[in-house]
């Protein structure tokens, strides 16, 4: 049951729905745009040397661009994998050791990406 206030506000019993919807989709209309340049780079540069991505990368706005894919793809994951373990795992602890794990690959796929970005802008 709802409190008047609770239903105007429109929070559901975890208190965090609306946002975490929202998130999502605020995400995926940014991937967008950004997934037709990631394509679009990665079809263009299929067929050429490690030499010429490493300086197409080195380029600010380029290296900006992949960052912004990476860090937003990946919180779009992280949101969606919420979702999915909220959904289908039922224990406490289970739940927590895969939020936690999810996490964990996500900083460090982020952090390792946004390093070898600034390795690369940094030659």
């Amino acid at each position: 049951m709802n409190t008047p206030l609770q239903r105007v506000q429109g929070l559901g019993a975890s208190h965090s729905g609306t946002g975490h919807f929202w998130r999502q989709r605020v995400t995926a209309v940014a991937l967008v745009p950004l997934s037709l340049w990631f394509l679009y780079v990665a079809i263009g540069l299929a067929s050429t040397t490690e030499v010429s991505a490493l300086v197409f990368f080195a380029h600010p706005w380029n290296a900006i661009l992949m960052a912004a894919f990476v860090i937003i793809a990946l919180y779009h994951a992280a949101l969606g994998l919420q979702v999915v373990i909220d959904d289908y795992i039922h224990t406490a602890g289970s739940k927590i050791f895969f939020f936690l794990m999810v996490r964990f690959a996500v900083i460090a796929t982020g952090s390792t990406c946004i390093f070898s970005l600034l390795r690369i802008a940094a030659q």
